[in-house]
């Protein structure tokens, strides 16, 4: 890689993925960068990733990998088992033997009893419920008339004890606020969707202070049963990922002069070695492909990028070093100017991108992001800290 003297330093830049409960795995990975002291200058994250990356960012006892951990057994053992897990023959036409199988209860009973620490379903909670007037035509319509089931706003009593906002807002990430070189606190950034427009929205702690709202609507999927967020006069923001799940396109456009080295932490695996065996492997499958990293075509653009900023600084260099006397004076603003646009203030290039991707289990299903059982949740980050470590051998 070619060094120039315009570059503006480096960048260390985490991406999380959403993923429901699968979300713990990011814990694990968090915990081994960690006990090797990597620091990041921006997260990035969507869906539960958001919510992830604010309690890396914020982190309300400035220990990031703790509350992080704290944080999803909270969500862990508010779960409930009430519905007993299941236990069928199967086929192996493999070994030609029946096998006794395994089906865990706990994202049914997540969907039919809810989280506490995360949501309630409307039919537990409507009596408990205290909503604002301006709320209450919602609250008292009959289900067929619902625009989400469940009710996610309990999720706010968990994050406060874990998210310092403070260190959320522009007036705390800087220094100097018109130095946006000069930082305090990890960039965060979460993404998320206008409901009305489909347009994407982005919240940048460097630029506004990330409040609740813009934590509970980067989480609220409706295919899951989640409400949208108003996060501002007539704007109400759906999950970003619909859009994407995987927001480097968002750090690139928002940080667009530094160069980056890039981790991203994958809750859906985009390659498998072999077609799914049955129907629920094949929800799985595609629940994958749906939300699995789509950025393939941005690297390929990134590295084409970097080849042509890095012959435009050539050039630059030669250009600087020589004698500008016999070049029209219109001609020296115009290649000072463009650049400075298109290098010093967007030139940025991917230098590294690495990707922590999570293991998948040897029978799939389609529910496995709303598994908040104890010991799923301590199986993701303990896995997710193990394939942190071994990228970092590497």
């Amino acid at each position: 890689m070619i060094n120039h003297k315009h570059e503006k330093g480096v960048e260390n830049v985490l991406v999380l993925q959403g993923g429901g409960s699968l979300g713990a795995f990011a814990c694990g990975v968090f915990k081994a960068f960690a006990k090797k002291n990597i620091k990041f200058d921006i997260i990035a994250g969507t869906s539960i990733g958001g919510i992830n990356g604010a309690i890396a960012a914020g982190s309300i006892n400035d220990k990031p990998e703790k509350d992080l951990e704290s944080f999803w057994l909270d969500l862990a053992r508010s779960s409930y088992n009430i519905i007993p897990d299941i236990f069928t023959f199967d086929f192996d036409y493999h070994k030609y033997q029946a096998i006794l199988k395994r089906s865990p209860a706990a994202s049914l009973n997540a969907a039919f009893f809810g989280v506490p620490s995360f949501f309630v379903p409307r039919w537990f909670n409507f009596n408990n419920s205290n909503p604002k007037s301006s709320q209450m035509q919602e609250y008292v319509q009959p289900p067929w008339k619902w625009t989400y089931v469940y009710d996610n706003s309990v999720l706010s009593n968990t994050i406060k004890k874990y998210v310092d906002f403070k260190k959320l807002s522009p007036k705390t990430q800087q220094n100097n606020p018109n130095d946006s070189n000069s930082n305090i606190n990890t960039r965060l950034i979460i993404t998320a969707v206008d409901v009305l427009t489909a347009e994407p929205l982005i919240f940048d702690s460097y630029k506004k202070h990330i409040e609740m709202k813009h934590l509970l609507a980067t989480i609220g999927y409706p295919q899951y049963g989640f409400p949208w967020v108003e996060v501002s006069d007539g704007t109400f923001a759906w999950d970003g990922s619909l859009l994407s799940n995987t927001p480097i396109r968002e750090v690139m456009i928002a940080s667009p002069s530094k160069n980056k080295n890039i981790f991203v932490v994958e809750n859906y695996r985009k390659k498998i070695d072999k077609l799914p065996a049955n129907l629920s492997e094949v929800m799985s499958r595609a629940k994958d492909i749906m939300f699995s990293d789509k950025t393939q075509s941005l690297e390929k653009m990134s590295r084409l990028i970097t080849r042509q900023v890095n012959l435009i600084e050539t050039l630059y260099d030669i250009f600087q070093e020589s004698d500008q006397s016999k070049i029209d004076k219109d001609k020296i603003n115009y290649i000072t100017q463009e650049h400075s646009i298109l290098v010093e203030k967007y030139g940025a290039k991917i230098l590294k991108l690495n990707r922590i991707t999570r293991t998948i289990p040897a029978a799939p299903y389609y529910l496995q992001n709303a598994d908040f059982s104890v010991n799923t949740i301590k199986e993701l980050i303990r896995q997710g800290e193990t394939r942190a470590f071994d990228i970092l051998k590497q």
